[in-house]
């Protein structure tokens, strides 16, 4: 593996890793190539003798010709044929091996904790497992199409020139080895390269991916200009780590094909002197110089997959990086199930911060009983989101405990845990399908009329019915045509199908017009009967009916108590009501 660092050596292993299921499948292709390269090679022998067939003019063995043509085009079919199915074991082998690897880091995705997503680019990730992976596999589908039979060409071609003239093949040996260093030394420069033109490529696609999913933000604020300065400023990066990966890969066509006149010369010389002193028929230097032509050929293909190669390999171990980091805490051995939920949360002593330099919950502690409306309230950053990513454990606490019945969460099954709870957040989310499959996500199974009443309850059943298809209407992941108070809609369609025994509606309202909102206040109302519900809102109106109120600032639980006890005590709640309510 020369030309290969340590780190590009790792690498390998692991691309070989994922090639081990098509063993057979790479030791037929080693067979086909063998064959495919036995026959390109026993093609110049039939011409040789086809010329030793030409005496003179007048003199020409028509018959003998005739024979050896007949033999050449059954040589040329055989060829075809061994090389139609030499290609499709390659592309098996590439394509399957890139599929393995693509499932892989998609699994590897799903398991990963909400940090690392929250820390990485989308579109960066969408780039690792899409472009990296399609680079990868055009540089392992040219690895197996031309090393198998570059390797096996340059064998079989030594073997059959020391068998027809040793000395002459003896000079084609000398030369040999400027290839192998031109082949080295381009190796050894392009690795870096092709790994920084890829890295710079995920930049751009996260760039892409983000710009187009806010197209609106961005016209609506005039950002279009510095946005595309930003896109020009990577683009001119890309532009000019390609340039140099490409720069020095294109400089080995030029230097093999150097060697390859050195080497064809060098034979054509010392083959003329030995023809002339009797040493080797004009048929037999004929055959010779198709060897060398041959030979040298498979030192340009060499490079050029040695070159792809080290792209595939810097390609692959982008998509490594992203298998490799650390995935989300499993549950423990001994993680129970969550049955039989009666809804009684408990937080004690919890401390949380995303940054350890900036603490953010600290020794927050909240009991919840049996069928409360708990609301937090609070500005902006305070920590009511995180609150909720906690009792659903997308983050695991620093410190402290947070229980369910008296279970503590990071002793449950996430799945368990996340099931019990029905949660509506302000950001929409939908995936690409009809509005059935959009409402049924939670519970495939529902039937027809259990989904009507779902949307019904959630007062979505009027607009749906107004769609093209209806229930069967097509959208697309963003929502499509939809509004913002409609995917709303229907993503509490989602949770009132469910009825979860625990409920977080984080902002569940936001996007939806006030006479709406009256209504499905009234369903949440009837659903939340008997569940613990958490209800994150900032317009305080919708908050008024809960049994307890816990007003968060920097992380603490400054005052806790209903609408009535916390407007008597005239503290921060009453100034937060006052003025959303109070026009002075």
């Amino acid at each position: 593996m020369k030309g290969f660092d340590q780190t590009q050596r790792g690498t390998l292993r692991r691309v070989l890793g994922y090639i081990r299921p098509y063993a057979w499948l790479v030791a037929l292709s080693l067979l086909l190539a063998a064959l495919t390269v036995a026959l390109t090679l026993y093609f110049p022998i039939l011409t040789g003798d086809a010329i030793d067939c030409i005496l003179a003019p007048g003199q020409v063995d028509f018959a003998s010709v005739a024979k050896i043509a007949a033999r050449m085009a059954v040589v040329v079919a055989l060829t075809s044929l061994a090389q139609w199915l030499l290609s499709l074991c390659n592309n098996h082998i590439a394509y399957g091996t890139v599929r393995g690897l693509r499932d892989a880091a998609f699994a590897h995705i799903e398991r990963l904790p909400l940090k690392y997503l929250d820390a990485h680019a989308h579109g960066e990730l969408v780039s690792r497992v899409i472009a990296d992976a399609d680079q990868f596999s055009e540089g392992l589908l040219m690895g197996f199409t031309q090393l198998f039979t570059g390797v096996i060409t340059i064998l079989g071609t030594l073997a059959f020139m020391f068998s027809l003239n040793w000395q002459i093949a003896l000079v084609v040996v000398l030369v040999t080895p400027v290839s192998l260093f031109v082949a080295a030394f381009i190796a050894k420069r392009t690795y870096a390269m092709f790994k920084l033109q890829s890295e710079t490529r995920g930049e751009q696609t996260a760039l892409i991916e983000e710009m187009a999913g806010n197209q609106k933000v961005v016209q609506a604020f005039g950002q279009e200009r510095n946005l595309l300065g930003r896109f020009d400023e990577i683009n001119e990066r890309l532009s000019k780590a390609s340039l140099r990966a490409i720069f020095f890969s294109s400089i080995t066509n030029p230097a093999t094909r150097f060697v390859n006149g050195l080497v064809y010369a060098a034979v054509g010389v010392a083959g003329a002197f030995s023809a002339i002193a009797g040493g080797i028929t004009v048929g037999g230097l004929s055959c010779f110089l198709s060897y060398a032509n041959q030979y040298t050929k498979p030192f340009n293909e060499i490079s050029g997959v040695v070159t792809e190669l080290q792209n595939a390999l810097a390609c692959a171990a982008r998509v490594f990086e992203l298998i490799d980091a650390p995935a989300e805490t499993p549950d423990a051995p001994d993680a129970q199930t969550l049955s039989d939920v009666r809804g009684d949360v408990t937080l004690s002593h919890v401390d949380f911060s995303y940054d350890p330099a900036r603490p953010l919950i600290e020794n927050l502690s909240v009991a919840a009983k049996h069928g409360q409306r708990v609301a937090i309230v609070g500005p902006t950053g305070c920590g009511k989101t995180t609150l909720i990513n906690l009792l659903m454990r997308f983050y695991d606490v620093d410190g402290g405990t947070i229980q369910v019945d008296g279970h503590d969460v990071r002793k449950l099954t996430r799945k368990s845990l996340r099931t019990s709870y029905g949660m509506v957040l302000q950001d929409t989310w939908l995936k690409a399908g009809t509005i059935r499959e959009n409402i049924a996500m939670g519970r495939p199974d529902a039937t027809q009329e259990e989904i009507v009443a779902a949307a019904k309850a959630s007062h979505a059943d009027a607009f749906i019915r107004r769609l093209p298809e209806g229930y069967d209407t097509y959208i697309t992941e963003d929502g499509g045509m939809l509004s913002q108070g409609q995917k709303q809609l229907l993503c509490i369609a989602r949770v009132m199908l469910c009825l979860p025994p625990m409920l977080i509606l984080d902002e569940a309202t936001s996007s939806i017009d006030t006479r709406t909102e009256l209504k499905i206040q009234e369903a949440f109302a009837r659903m939340m009967q008997g569940r613990t519900s958490f209800i994150v809102a900032h317009r305080l109106s919708t908050i008024r009916e809960a049994d307890v109120i816990l007003v968060m600032k920097d992380g603490h639980i400054i005052e806790q108590g209903n609408h009535e006890t916390l407007l008597a005590q005239g503290g921060f709640y009453a100034e937060l009501y006052n003025s959303q309510f109070d026009p002075s």
